[in-house]
């Protein structure tokens, strides 16, 4: 019998972190843990990246999830922010990376297409998809979490290659194996085409 895989997902923030952890029996995803970790109790930015460090220590320790995937970094307007949010998703990384893990990212992009079918989908619309797929009872109190479960899923789904297909139809969806389609690049997945040695993504 194969062993189980468990996914520990993530999506930084430092005000905010999403974390979920994804069992995978039998090539069927079924939800342990989906929460977020609020870090606005911490003024210092320091004491925040401790928090994180831990938080994610712990949840590996606890749960000894056999790989690690992470939302990748966005640009935007806000510098500061970006810079922050950086240091948030390496910390993390490290923290995986200190107990042996293998760590994959993931652009908000590619989440949102592997879920939704959309690279340009909101946040309520991957919640309603992971809804459905994971048959998920309670939506959680923040968009972090869902947003964290939605990276393990989509690790799952690139894992084993596995694509969404949605299907209007009776307010139902398919969910199939078939090759990957040819999308549009966005400018970060054109940033990293140009620099390939700089970011290491997928």
């Amino acid at each position: 019998m194969k062993k189980d895989q468990i996914i520990l997902g993530i999506d930084p923030g430092t005000q905010l972190m999403g974390y979920a952890l994804l069992r995978i029996t039998n090539s069927t995803p079924q939800v342990i843990l989906i929460d977020a970790l609020k870090l606005t109790g911490q003024k210092d930015i320091y004491a925040r990246l401790e928090m994180i460090h831990t938080k994610v220590v712990e949840l590996i320790k606890l749960y000894q999830p056999t790989t690690f995937a992470i939302e990748a970094p966005f640009f935007g307007k806000n510098v500061q922010s970006m810079l922050k949010l950086g240091r948030a998703q390496g910390v993390a990384i490290a923290a995986a990376m200190q107990t042996g893990l293998s760590v994959t990212e993931y652009a908000p992009k590619k989440v949102k297409q592997s879920i939704t079918g959309n690279g340009n989908a909101d946040k309520e619309r991957v919640w309603k998809m992971l809804e459905q797929i994971l048959k998920i009872e309670k939506q959680p109190a923040y968009f972090d979490a869902t947003d964290a479960l939605g990276v393990a899923l989509c690790h799952y789904h690139q894992i084993s290659g596995i694509s969404i297909d949605v299907i209007q139809k009776n307010g139902e969806k398919s969910i199939s194996k078939s090759k990957k389609t040819t999308t549009k690049k966005s400018s970060w997945d054109q940033f990293i085409l140009n620099h390939p040695n700089r970011v290491k993504i997928k």
